[in-house]
């Protein structure tokens, strides 16, 4: 198989989680990385073994030996790049979310096409083993017709910086539009998003917080003005049905898994409680009698990589987009996914502005470019 050739712009802490990916696929090879700061760059190089390097992204888009770019930058950097990374001529796999708005997360996903270009977003979750046992579950009618889905995300407190971890860029809407919704609300948002076959938004009610006591000095620093909190109810036009909650700082001790439900069964997923792993489930009616079950999943992946094709095409964001590039599978509608899973978390903003119910066409009409200039 024809070895990808990348290059990756930001090398920061989301940037190093993509090179260790890469670092254990023999179908992707880095030749060049870009970022502002020279001391972290060229440290970076130098362990990655990556032979060029570069301080302006646009200098390195003029290389035509490279297939691919990389964006691990923040969010309202994404758009920017991207869409300049797709003009060149290069496939782009973007970093959670698609951008800052749905209205630029738009234009990049439309750039894409009009260049005949891959455009691929990191939402791991869906490469997980509990995604791919519930996809089964689903699809072989186990579940039913389904018809409400409840995405749950916790942290007792894990908000970025303020509570002694990441930067500060995370808490800025200047620099990552959105909080704890944004940061990891997608993951579980597009998870089920992408189990219920990407059913239309019809409206979003919602309501954002920041409540919880921080660090005065770190708060001042930082300038925290994004939530540490957000909840919402969506309804789909084909009637289903989803519920949020995603904390980065709550005072509880745990949330339970998030959850998709049909009329002949229903899926959880896993989730910690008072520090013990809770399992991925399924639950149904058996017999007339409630049935609770778990699945010896850890025994089915091994024997679906030794039995089934192209598994391990499957077996994380990355490995998916370089297969896909190779030409071995169909590439996931990733950035079409995030594009709806920003579209929700923006519905839930634009409804806490304005105190009220809002439609998807509300949403769209009113989503503001948002994207930073490099």
């Amino acid at each position: 198989m024809k070895k990808i050739r990348i290059g990756i712009i930001g090398v920061g802490i989301i940037g190093k989680v993509h090179l260790d990916q890469y670092a254990k696929l023999d179908g992707a090879e880095v030749v060049a990385a870009c970022d502002l700061n020279e001391i972290e760059l060229q440290a970076t190089a130098e362990k990655y073994n990556i032979p060029y390097t570069y301080r302006d992204f646009r200098e390195m888009l003029k290389r035509d030996d490279l297939d691919a770019i990389d964006v691990c930058l923040h969010n309202n950097l994404h758009a920017q790049v991207t869409i300049e990374a797709l003009k060149a001529g290069k496939h782009v796999y973007c970093e959670k979310p698609i951008a800052g708005s749905y209205k630029d997360g738009r234009k990049m996903l439309d750039m894409a096409i009009e260049c005949g270009k891959h455009l691929h977003v990191q939402l791991s979750f869906l490469y997980s083993f509990d995604t791919k046992a519930a996809k089964l579950l689903i699809d072989e009618g186990k579940v039913g017709k389904l018809y409400h889905a409840r995405s749950t995300g916790f942290r007792r407190r894990g908000r970025p910086f303020v509570d002694g971890y990441g930067t500060s860029e995370f808490n800025q809407k200047k620099i990552a539009s959105g909080g704890a919704l944004f940061d990891m609300g997608v993951y579980r948002i597009s998870q089920l998003l992408y189990l219920m076959n990407m059913p239309q938004v019809k409206t979003i009610t919602g309501k954002t917080y920041q409540e919880m006591d921080m660090d005065e000095v770190r708060k001042q620093v930082s300038g925290f003005d994004v939530e540490e909190l957000g909840v919402g109810f969506v309804r789909f036009e084909d009637g289903l049905t989803l519920d949020i909650i995603e904390s980065w700082a709550i005072h509880l001790n745990n949330f339970e898994g998030s959850s998709i439900v049909g009329n002949q069964g229903g899926i959880r997923f896993p989730s910690h409680s008072n520090g013990a792993h809770v399992p991925f489930s399924y639950h149904t009616t058996f017999c007339d009698m409630d049935m609770d079950s778990t699945f010896d999943l850890g025994a089915a992946d091994y024997r679906f990589h030794q039995l089934r094709e192209n598994m391990d095409a499957y077996d994380s964001s990355q490995h998916h987009w370089i297969a896909a590039l190779q030409g071995r599978v169909e590439l996931l509608p990733t950035a079409e996914i995030a594009l709806q899973t920003i579209l929700i978390s923006e519905g839930i903003y634009l409804s806490n502005q304005l105190e009220r119910e809002v439609t998807a066409e509300e949403v769209i009409s009113m989503s503001k470019d948002l994207a930073l200039k490099v």
